[in-house]
């Protein structure tokens, strides 16, 4: 009689990781070194994203906003910073250096 308990308990375990397993997804932006300023792995759908910021540059920050956004890190900051961003279908967000706004921009669209 132990073995249907232990397979019991052992699908309840299983059943219980997998909204673990099922991880948020996440966009990566990268700013610095030098003028430069990205975003890759841009959302596909609206959804609540990992926004994870590898800031290369402690001469530029990384800037995003857009309807219910707006995360940055600091300039002077170097190093990764991940916030957690709900991005809503069809709207548009924009990336930026707010220091050098003029040359250091982007944009992206989440599909409708």
């Amino acid at each position: 009689m132990k073995a249907p308990s232990v397979i019991l308990a052992a699908c309840v375990l299983l059943l219980a990781a997998l909204p673990a397993a099922a991880a948020t997804p996440s966009i990566k932006g990268v700013v610095g070194p030098g003028e430069t300023i990205s975003v890759s792995a841009k959302p596909k759908k609206a959804g609540t994203y990992k926004l994870i910021v590898r800031d290369r540059s402690d001469e530029h920050n990384f800037h995003l906003r857009g309807p219910g956004v707006n995360v940055a890190t600091g300039v002077g900051f170097t190093g990764t910073k991940t916030f957690t961003v709900k991005l809503r279908a069809g709207k548009t967000y924009r990336f930026v250096c707010d220091p050098h706004a003029d040359d250091m921009r982007g944009s992206f669209k989440v599909p409708a």
